[in-house]
């Protein structure tokens, strides 16, 4: 339940149209206008994924803040880690406006940005400068008139690769034409040789190595599953990132705007992500690092990703309608379920529910 403090300020805010608030909502964090969050110190929250060490298990998936402007802001709301971009090597204006769009009564979003952003020059400028050392990923993807889409990721790998502490190759935005085909076997194949060659090139060089992680869309079949998680494993790849946006408008009430193209997110993700989240993990074993992400909005969803098989959770959507104290509270409340569980650490209840989850027709 949304308290009447945060009712006003959403009121205040979807009196604009959602791009034009969201633009508001950065400038507010570069401002300082928003409060930071009372850090949450609870070992047991604390975990090492992909070699990394997170304070939390929470983080801001990549979307909100596609140029960098505000990552350490956003770890000062609470998060254990932030994602930028999508970032592409050239800058580009995306899609024609409007092209985000309120679900309010489904607490959904559905957008057709196409990735709209600044290009790999001004992010890397801002990272850059930079002191804080926070746990910031950085999110990768190819221009839409790009010849060589592959050369776009290893482009990103080498840009970025003295600032980010890991990145994600994002194919599986629904936004640019073509996009998701890299998930097709053959393509991932060819796109996972070339970048994590990249990577290996750059960790040689540098003494460092840096994780990487593949995001994948909810509206994939059984054999795509099947596929990715065979080129998946058979690649060495870091980890998983379970899910992009999806296609479908199954079960929706606002059925007005559920008419407009794009990807949906939000509330109605959380139990398509979910499923194909552990499913993905019983394909992939227990051992590769998973990123949950879809319909994350409380305590209980962050959970409950993890139940299903995530060592890890991103949200972004669900800030829109709950305001920017919910990653401070989904902390506060995931230590609060420690309690109740009795258990010594999150890691614990991973994939406690994996086969519930994975069973879910969905």
């Amino acid at each position: 339940m949304i308290d009447p403090f945060k009712r006003l300020a959403r009121k205040g805010l979807f009196l604009f149209d959602p791009e034009t608030a969201h633009g508001m909502s950065i400038a507010a964090l570069k401002s300082g206008l928003v409060p930071a969050c009372q850090p949450t110190s609870d070992s047991r929250l604390r975990q090492i994924v992909a070699g990394l060490t997170f304070d939390n298990p929470l983080g801001m998936a990549a979307g909100y803040d596609k140029n960098a402007e505000v990552p350490e802001a956003l770890l000062k709301l609470g998060f254990g880690f932030t994602e930028i971009g999508t970032v592409t090597p050239k800058p580009q204006a995306g899609n024609p406006r409007p092209r985000i769009f309120r679900l309010v009564e489904d607490e959904a979003v559905i957008n057709r940005l196409g990735f709209n952003n600044e290009g790999h020059d001004a992010a890397f400028a801002r990272l850059v400068a930079l002191t804080g050392g926070g746990m910031i990923g950085v999110n990768i993807g190819a221009n839409k008139d790009s010849e060589d889409r592959i050369a776009d990721y290893v482009a990103g790998i080498r840009r970025f690769y003295s600032v980010a502490r890991y990145f994600t190759a994002n194919i599986s935005s629904p936004n640019t034409p073509g996009l998701r085909d890299l998930q097709a076997r053959e393509s991932l194949a060819a796109l996972l040789s070339a970048v994590l060659a990249a990577r290996d090139e750059m960790a040689q060089k540098s003494g460092r190595k840096i994780p990487v992680f593949l995001k994948i869309a909810p509206d994939l079949t059984e054999e795509g599953m099947d596929d990715i998680a065979a080129e998946v494993l058979s690649h060495a790849l870091d980890g998983l990132i379970v899910s992009n946006t999806t296609l479908s408008r199954e079960g929706l009430k606002d059925q007005r705007q559920a008419q407009e193209t794009g990807g949906l997110s939000g509330v109605p993700l959380f139990e398509k992500s979910t499923a194909v989240l552990a499913r993905m993990r019983r394909r992939v074993g227990p051992d590769l690092p998973i990123i949950g992400v879809g319909g994350v909005s409380s305590a209980e969803t962050a959970l409950e990703k993890i139940r299903a098989g995530a060592d890890l959770v991103q949200l972004y959507s669900c800030m829109v309608y709950e305001g920017p104290g919910l990653a401070g509270d989904i902390v506060r409340g995931l230590s609060k379920l420690l309690d109740r569980e009795k258990v010594g650490s999150i890691r614990a209840l991973r994939d406690s529910r994996l086969d519930y989850w994975a069973a879910r027709k969905v």
